[in-house]
């Protein structure tokens, strides 16, 4: 493709081009980027958010859109799941907001947090968050693990090799 070609089709571009999937079907909608560098598909993706938001308005807790959008577009540009480790470090207001998943299975987060740990991957509530919103760990959805701080979860994850993503 030129770069004339290119910029027309970049230009044309806009919110109509990105949708959710592969990897998170109902989350996390990506674009493909026509002409961009290939992704070594032989590339081990193990990577941790920390997100400390709840969503506004019923919507999800943002940083767990943005894992799904991580998971997709990287699936979309060649890399299988099986080559990408996804671990979620909840805290703050967010941890509120992942336990109502469990009593309200209709939330917006109780879907996509299914499908996060369904995928296999993890999503971790700092336990000094927990206690500051009385939170229990029989509170959390199924699958969620509760750790002793998110200090201590981000630590034990770089020790396990995952790289922090800033976004």
């Amino acid at each position: 493709m030129t770069p004339f070609v290119l910029a027309l089709v970049l230009a044309a571009a806009g919110p109509g081009d990105f949708a959710p999937g592969p990897v998170i079907t109902s989350y996390g909608p990506v674009a493909e980027i026509p002409g961009m560098s290939a992704i070594n598909p032989d590339i081990q993706f193990k990577v941790s958010f920390d997100f400390r938001e709840a969503g506004e308005d019923g919507a999800p807790i943002p940083g767990l859109v943005t894992a799904a959008r991580f998971l997709n577009m990287h699936a979309r540009a060649g890399v299988t799941e099986d080559r990408m480790d996804v671990a979620i470090v909840i805290h703050g207001g967010a941890v509120s907001a992942l336990a109502a998943a469990r009593t309200d299975p209709d939330s917006a987060d109780a879907a996509l947090i299914t499908q996060l740990l369904g995928a296999g991957h993890r999503i971790i509530v700092c336990g000094q968050s927990a206690m500051y919103y009385d939170v229990a760990a029989e509170d959390l959805p199924d699958g969620v693990e509760l750790m002793l701080s998110a200090m201590t979860a981000h630590a034990l994850l770089q020790q396990d090799g995952y790289t922090l993503n800033p976004f």
